[in-house]
């Protein structure tokens, strides 16, 4: 089993930039890694995800541009670089890893991570 950790999140303004970071402990990660996000009152949505071993990146057409995903496979961490947030990026960010039939989907990851807060401020 795996265990995920995110850190990162904080209140930053509209335009700037925050980077996320999620650490595996106990066993690596899975195929894919993923970053989702949830606003309150709304669906958990997909925003990146990241090959484990090959490093093929995916994004949402909302953050493509913006965020950028990576990998340190040596430290068992995922990052997810965000520059030029806006208020609507506030959401809580969780990361996911899995073997997916479908990167997108959120139901085809196996382990969660506990969430982190990005509030991003007008």
């Amino acid at each position: 089993q795996v265990q995920l950790v995110e850190s990162g999140g904080g209140l930053v303004q509209a335009g700037g930039s925050l980077r996320l970071s999620c650490a595996a402990s106990g066993r690596t990660f899975s195929r894919y890694v993923g970053w989702f996000r949830q606003a309150p009152g709304k669906e958990r949505e997909f925003v990146a995800a990241i090959s484990w071993s090959g490093g093929a990146t995916y994004y949402a057409d909302s953050v493509k541009g913006g965020f950028t995903i990576s990998r340190a496979n040596a430290k068992k961490t995922v990052y997810l670089e965000m520059n030029s947030l806006k208020p609507e990026d506030t959401a809580v960010y969780y990361c996911a890893t899995g073997s997916p039939v479908v990167v997108t989907s959120r139901g085809h990851y196996d382990y969660w991570g506990q969430g982190t807060q990005v509030t991003v401020s007008p």
